[in-house]
């Protein structure tokens, strides 16, 4: 028999010391739309997709593929096989294929270049060359640097990844989905804080040339700290970008843009979208109760029902206020229940948002009745039904 227990809203949202539950939950319809192609936005601290277009299509990812090539950067530093002053030359073949093409650093052949340099001149200026050269210090070859972004993708689970070269120049194997850059990204900023800061700079000298960073939502977002634009002729305009405000990061990837300006206003907007009408609410503690289950033939009438893991959700202020939230099982349950078994869910319902499943598992042991009692506790629920509130 399907049983439902209504919990209690007041207590639901007064839960605190919640961390995330570390899934993306779906809204029913955007009431939002964008000129972009293709867009993701996530909410950082939980995961949750505010809002998404076209995500998991597979596109080229021009410039915004660099991520990829400043990750395995920081890998290393943060491995500590690689340091931020040790010097890379500029081999004469990296100089004469990527000096007049696309976004450069203006490196020279013979250069000695250090590795904080090059990531500058990656994530500041765009340069083509400089990711080269990176590529060439670390792996010997842009070639075997490729085979490791592809690997590293697949590592991290970027599943419509696949990478033809460093710089994101234009390649017919050369593609990414926004959901991926948006992984990445966030990948990003939770491994490796001591280096993010490198996103937000908004200029960069080398060579005595001095070049502004691309990213046009540092000028306009007094919270936007990051990440990467990409352009060509095919990819359109795009932009990897997060900000902070109030202790939430949003994540926003947009792609397929008309010019730099759209990219700019469209990502500002949908930013200022997701930080004005969303928010982060902690629900459940690890290891909270929160409701029992009616036991069948057990030594315990009912069982305490609790959460695996911290829960916090993202949520529209709209879909908080019509939420409805409930404790679901196919009761009573019959015994014996072990510990950690799953026996139930919670299920959070709007209409504004798609169904919400938490399992739920007994938080302690229920072992069976035999004999006399057991008749007599058949006898008894045949004749008066499960006790307690269950609906």
């Amino acid at each position: 028999m399907r049983t439902r227990s209504f919990i209690n809203l007041y207590h639901l949202f007064l839960c605190a010391f919640c961390l995330m539950m570390g899934s993306s939950y779906a809204h029913a319809s955007w009431n939002i739309t964008t000129e972009a192609k293709s867009a993701i936005l996530i909410e950082a601290s939980t995961g949750d997709i505010l809002f998404e277009k076209n995500s998991d299509q597979p596109i080229p990812p021009a410039s915004m593929s660099k991520l990829m090539t400043i990750y395995i950067a920081m890998e290393k530093l943060k491995e500590g096989s690689l340091k931020l002053e040790d010097d890379i030359i500029v081999s004469e073949q990296a100089w004469r294929n990527w000096r007049l093409r696309g976004s450069t650093m203006f490196l020279k052949s013979g250069d000695r270049v250090s590795v904080e340099q090059l990531l500058k001149g990656i994530i500041v200026q765009s340069g083509n060359d400089a990711c080269v050269v990176l590529a060439e210090g670390l792996a010997g070859s842009e070639e075997n640097f490729v085979t490791w972004m592809n690997e590293k993708a697949a590592e991290l689970g970027l599943n419509e990844s696949q990478f033809a070269n460093s710089t994101g120049w234009p390649h017919d194997d050369q593609r990414m989905s926004a959901r991926d850059i948006a992984r990445l990204s966030q990948i990003m900023i939770e491994r490796f804080p001591e280096y993010y800061a490198y996103f937000k700079e908004k200029e960069f000298t080398y060579n005595n040339i001095r070049q502004t960073n691309r990213n046009p939502i540092l000028y306009t977002m007094r919270d936007a700290d990051g990440l990467k634009t990409g352009h060509t002729e095919e990819a359109g305009y795009g932009l990897a970008s997060s900000a902070i405000r109030d202790d939430r990061r949003l994540i926003l990837v947009v792609s397929g843009l008309k010019s730099n300006r759209a990219r700019g206003r469209e990502s500002a907007r949908l930013l200022e979208y997701g930080f004005r009408n969303f928010d982060v609410y902690p629900l459940f503690s690890k290891g909270e109760t929160v409701g029992e289950a009616t036991v069948w033939l057990g030594q315990k009438e009912t069982i305490p029902l609790i959460v695996n893991e911290d829960v916090v959700l993202s949520l529209s202020k709209q879909a908080r206020q019509k939420m409805t939230v409930k404790i679901v099982y196919d009761g009573p349950i019959a015994a014996p229940i072990r510990q950690g078994q799953p026996i139930a869910h919670i299920e959070i319902t709007s209409k504004e948002m798609t169904p919400i499943h938490i399992p739920l598992v007994a938080a302690e042991n229920a072992e069976k009745i035999s004999g006399i009692s057991r008749l007599k506790a058949a006898f008894n629920f045949f004749l008066w039904g499960a006790s307690g509130d269950v609906q």
